[in-house]
């Protein structure tokens, strides 16, 4: 059995595709959610223990703290200090690891896209933005400028970027080869997060705004003749990362993707 935690959590889509993976690899599992309040991670690692439970998503507000309760951290988790992803191994001892990051480089490279030797601009400092830059950079990225309105925030990301990372303005939209929204801004709306006149033919710009599916940033990011790149491929691809960490299968992230979409049709979404 495995869970994801949070607060809240009845709104989440990983029940759907992680009950979908196990479907697909035919593996007698089953995922549900599990709503956590805040303050209460560690116990909720405890229960992990008591219960049996083989693995566990993390979602806010216990990311942080989970980082704090778990035996030990991956490389991306113990830099980000934040874990969306926990393991028991065999010998009893809990692993937190982060997915987010690798997820979102694992959506591009399925449409193509590499980030090596490329120029990114960043726009969010938060906690998916703070992913984004380790994992790009992990992966080669040349370039990277976090473009943010709270300068201590946006130096934390950048610091994450190490020395391909700079603080960056918005003119930085215009050079960048892959731009990314890493806001939440344009969610459930028409918003945008900047100005879409800074869009160039042959950029790869990104969101990981996934509802609505297509945003209003993309649409205007495919009109200016660049590739745009949907948020939900972030979630299911570091959905798909978490299957293999669990019990070291990687599912056909085709098949999750799927059983997303049906959910979210199901909620009129």
């Amino acid at each position: 059995m495995a869970a994801v935690i949070g607060n809240p959590v009845r709104h989440s889509l990983s029940p759907a595709l992680h009950n979908a993976a196990f479907e697909q690899l035919g593996l007698d599992w089953v995922y549900v959610a599990l709503e956590v309040a805040p303050g209460e991670t560690q116990r909720a690692v405890d229960a992990m223990r008591v219960l049996g439970l083989a693995a566990l998503s993390v979602t806010m507000p216990h990311k942080e703290a989970m980082a704090l309760a778990v035996d030990e951290l991956d490389p991306a988790a113990a830099a980000l200090r934040s874990v969306n992803t926990v393991v028991v191994r065999p010998d009893g001892t809990v692993v937190g690891h982060s997915t987010d990051g690798a997820g979102f480089v694992a959506s591009l490279g399925a449409q193509g896209v590499s980030v090596v030797g490329r120029s990114v601009c960043l726009l969010g400092a938060g906690g998916a933005a703070r992913a984004i830059a380790d994992a790009v950079a992990r992966a080669g990225a040349e370039r990277i400028w976090v473009v943010n309105r709270t300068r201590s925030s946006a130096e934390a990301a950048v610091a994450l970027a190490g020395d391909v990372g700079e603080i960056g303005e918005t003119t930085h939209i215009r050079e960048a080869d892959i731009v990314v929204n890493a806001t939440s801004v344009g969610m459930g709306g028409s918003d945008l997060p900047s100005d879409p006149a800074l869009f160039r033919a042959g950029q790869v710009v990104a969101d990981i705004v996934y509802h609505p599916r297509t945003t209003a940033w993309l649409v205007a990011a495919a009109a200016a003749g660049a590739t745009p790149v949907e948020g939900l491929g972030m979630l299911v691809h570091q959905a798909a990362l978490q299957q293999q960490l669990w019990h070291g299968q990687l599912p056909d992230v085709r098949g999750m993707a799927a059983a997303a979409e049906r959910e979210l049709a199901a909620r009129g979404q």
